[in-house]
């Protein structure tokens, strides 16, 4: 009985996120709620549910019955297990925050907006969307977007306008981040487990990745802008703040840059020395702030510094949404717990024998489930084949089009992935604006380029 309620609640509260204008109650207010509700299910009854759940019950007592100290246990460690994979990504998340903040507040992003010469709105439309496309590849899509975002906040002052862009830069930076290793933490998944190369990855995805970029990018260069009023001018906003004069333009040049190699460096590190993402970007604030502070102990008094100073920035960060994603990424984590993610698998499976489809499916249902836990159950589902010709096999077709469409699936509404939830967050976008005006351009981007794959490589 109450583990068919997990899915049940999980349901209702991904219903009441998108009907949070309606019900005037904060979509992290309900996703945590989901969250201690969940859990709160699996501890309150873990034996139950543990020997309803054929999954759950294997993993305990080797298929056997489970006892209530056994079954308790299972939970509290998985508990712990997820909270601890959950916290990694909300530092992550939470110190990429403060690091562009940091750069923001001290003039990085406004030295480089001055580089941007057009004001024509559809011509920064086409700027943004291809910034973000072979920006996420090269970092991540959410670092990207977060850097994206913050230079749009000097490049456009009116929130209307600033909405389309930003919306448009979460549907181009997951197109982006489907065809590099890298681009995503699903994508890093497949590739640290061997399921598909960076060579492979790269020449079969770049072009339905392209796809997926262009059809929504052409469709709101038409429908969305359809004048071209230029933009206002804004630098003159920025230079009206109190303490910006007091960086120097060479200074604010190398801030920038530091802050983009501090993120260009995550993924290295990774790689080379197996340092995870969450210190990888801590290594990239400590320098960002022994920097600014020995910058500005050269450059003025203790009192003018402390008004720029990183502890000073420190409460500007997004707690609204690093909650959010606290509650969305633990929620999931019950479902996991209990088996549901997996036995949804089981039910594809049963449903079609074709690979292909299935890998379609995982990525319309990625829009709503996050895709890491979506990835990491199928993962679990299917082992690497050692037949050849099975779509199953390192770089085989299964693993190649599921890096694409649960990357990419994540776009068709703004909660379906941690981009969109993160540029939700920042500028403050409602879930039913972004599903009246922007899920069906990602969805003509989602099939164009699945429609791409299919008929490039697999005949």
């Amino acid at each position: 009985m109450f583990f068919k309620l997990l899915p049940l609640i999980f349901l209702l509260g991904i219903v009441a996120i998108a009907l949070e204008d309606v019900i005037r109650v904060n979509k992290t207010a309900i996703a945590l709620f989901m969250c201690v509700a969940l859990w709160g299910i699996l501890m309150i009854d873990a034996q139950a549910i543990s020997a309803d759940n054929g999954q759950a019950a294997a993993i305990i007592a080797a298929g056997q019955e489970p006892s209530k100290a056994s079954a308790d246990m299972f939970i509290r460690n998985s508990l712990q297990e997820h909270l601890g994979n959950v916290c990694e990504t909300l530092f992550f998340v939470m110190c990429s925050m403060l690091l562009i903040n940091i750069v923001d507040k001290h003039g990085g992003f406004e030295a480089v907006t001055r580089h941007v010469k057009t004001n024509n709105k559809r011509s920064l439309l086409w700027f943004f969307c291809i910034s973000s496309f072979f920006f996420s590849a090269l970092l991540d899509n959410l670092a990207a977007a977060i850097v994206l975002i913050a230079i749009l906040g000097k490049l456009v002052p009116d929130k209307t306008d600033r909405l389309k862009y930003a919306c448009m830069i979460i549907i181009s930076c997951n197109a982006g981040g489907s065809w590099s290793p890298i681009g995503d933490v699903t994508t890093l998944l497949l590739w640290t487990n061997g399921r598909i190369s960076v060579a492979h990855q790269v020449l079969h995805l770049f072009v339905p990745a392209l796809i997926n970029m262009l059809l929504p990018l052409i469709a709101a260069h038409f429908f969305l802008f359809k004048n071209k009023v230029t933009l206002r001018e804004t630098r003159s906003i920025v230079e009206s703040d109190d303490y910006f004069r007091l960086i120097p333009a060479a200074h604010r040049h190398f801030i920038f840059w530091l802050g983009v190699s501090s993120l260009v460096l995550i993924p290295v590190y990774q790689i080379a020395f197996g340092i995870p993402p969450f210190i990888g970007i801590l290594i990239g604030v400590v320098i960002l702030w022994l920097y600014t502070d020995l910058m500005y102990k050269n450059l003025h008094t203790i009192q003018e510094r402390e008004k720029l100073s990183i502890v000073r920035l420190l409460p500007d960060v997004d707690l609204t949404t690093i909650l959010y994603f606290l509650g969305i990424l633990m929620a999931v984590g019950a479902l996991e717990t209990s088996g549901v993610l997996a036995s949804f698998g089981k039910d594809l499976s049963a449903l079609t024998s074709n690979s292909s489809l299935i890998s379609f499916m995982i990525g319309l249902t990625s829009s709503l489930v996050d895709n890491v836990a979506l990835v990491a159950a199928v993962m679990g589902m299917y082992d690497i084949s050692s037949i050849a010709g099975s779509p199953f096999v390192a770089d085989g077709s299964f693993w190649t089009f599921l890096s694409y469409c649960a990357v990419t699936g994540g776009s068709l509404l703004i909660i379906g992935s941690a981009t969109g939830v993160t540029v939700m967050g920042l500028e403050k976008i409602s879930f039913g604006y972004y599903l009246k005006r922007f899920s069906l351009l990602a969805l003509l981007g989602y099939i164009g380029g699945a429609a791409t794959y299919l008929l490039l490589f697999l005949k």
